[in-house]
């Protein structure tokens, strides 16, 4: 009997895939980074208005509600913006055949993100706030 030899894999096609893993990867830091921001701003200005209300001079210019919902949906916007980047990051990756998704730092970071967002959310809705 004959051996079947295959052809070599070619390293240009592992390097391709390597390249848009990473590229996924880079993509869901970006989502990192606006939920980030999205969250944070939310929490601040519910966090400020709260603050200014509660001293005692101040000028009542907004409804106390009207601050806490733009918080609110700041932080909902955010930690939404964050779970819909972490499945695309998921859908790219079984795109790409990985099967299994391989330990990535970058899927633990969104993923404690996502928590955090809800945290926040609960937290403000609360109106005790997370920290």
């Amino acid at each position: 009997m004959s051996e079947r030899s295959f052809p070599k894999p070619d390293p240009r096609v592992d390097l391709a895939f390597e390249r848009t893993r990473l590229a996924a990867e880079r993509t869901l830091m970006a989502w990192i980074r606006t939920s980030i921001a999205l969250i944070g701003f939310g929490f601040s200005i519910y966090r400020f208005f709260e603050y200014l209300r509660e001293m005692p001079n101040s000028l009542k210019m907004a409804p106390a509600h009207a601050s806490r919902n733009l918080g609110l949906a700041l932080i909902a916007l955010g930690t939404l913006a964050m779970a819909g980047g972490t499945a695309e990051y998921i859908s790219t990756m079984k795109k790409l055949g990985e099967g299994t998704l391989r330990f990535s730092l970058v899927l633990v970071v969104a993923i404690l993100m996502i928590l955090l967002g809800l945290f926040a959310f609960v937290g403000a809705l609360a109106g005790t706030g997370p920290f």
